[in-house]
């Protein structure tokens, strides 16, 4: 697999795929897992015609592990490399999970330039944590109550994330053991280091007055049923703050739907691609 190195920020070594010819798309994952969690929507967005680019974060996957740097605009200066770095241009950037704090991040600091069109896939966008102004967010209790498992049992942590990811034996299809099991090696293998610092990044940055810099196309995906990051706190909100979007809601949908729902929402993100 190819790597660059984001010699601007930590000499960090970012490890990414790059498949397909044609108008690029850029795939950023969610939190604690690495670039293979796109494995249902890669095949499908290269043999629609797309170039599908993705990448690890930093800290998880293959790519490079510094003991700091994971706050969102670290993270989106990595996103920067990788797209300077393959001199690309009407990019479509697509952000699942933590990966839409990326995205928003990017128009923030880089501007709209180089990217034609956005999406945002069961996205943090724009703000987890509850607040007063939030009510509908994650009690910030909740939330210190993950830092603290992870720093206590990072691998029981991990081991039952992931079943409230997918809302796992409440869902009329489940996904599989197998696919338990395989996130948990993903996210077993991080940075523990980057797995407690990226968390604090998505539980406590808040996009709420970054939205509006989300200026191209943008289509939002959430589940209704995500446990997760509930829709409230996040889709509901980015849907009035972001000025141009579409927005979809899956009923039935847990966190995980690109695994639980990978059919739809493949026909639903290459519909956004080609309008």
């Amino acid at each position: 697999m190819p790597i660059l190195t984001n010699s601007k920020n930590n000499q960090v070594s970012i490890n990414y795929v790059d498949y397909g010819k044609g108008q690029p798309v850029i795939l950023i994952h969610g939190w604690p897992l690495s670039h293979k969690s796109w494995e249902n929507q890669i095949s499908a967005i290269v043999d629609a015609g797309y170039r599908c680019i993705a990448y690890d974060r930093r800290g998880f996957g293959g790519s490079s592990a510094p003991w700091d740097g994971y706050d969102y605009s670290s993270l989106a200066s990595d996103l920067h490399e990788l797209i300077s770095h393959l001199g690309l241009d009407n990019v479509i950037l697509v952000g699942f999970s933590m990966g839409g704090g990326e995205v928003v991040r990017y128009f923030t600091d880089y501007g709209s330039s180089k990217i034609s069109k956005a999406a945002l896939i069961a996205s943090i966008i724009p703000l987890v944590k509850k607040k007063e102004d939030n009510p509908d967010g994650v009690p910030e209790e909740a939330l210190d109550g993950i830092i603290e498992s992870i720093k206590a049992d990072r691998f029981a942590f991990l081991g039952n994330f992931h079943k409230g990811f997918y809302n796992f034996k409440s869902l009329s299809k489940d996904v599989s053991q197998e696919q338990l099991d395989f996130d948990f090696s993903v996210a077993s293998h991080a940075s523990p280091r980057a797995t407690l610092e990226a968390a604090k990044a998505w539980m406590h940055t808040d996009f709420r007055v970054e939205c509006k810099n989300v200026t191209v196309p943008t289509l939002i995906v959430h589940g209704k049923a995500d446990q997760t990051v509930p829709i409230a706190t996040s889709a509901d909100q980015a849907a009035k703050l972001i000025p141009n979007n579409t927005y979809i809601i899956y009923d039935d949908a847990p966190h995980g739907l690109n695994v639980s729902h990978a059919e739809k929402l493949n026909a639903d993100l290459l519909e956004f691609f080609r309008s």
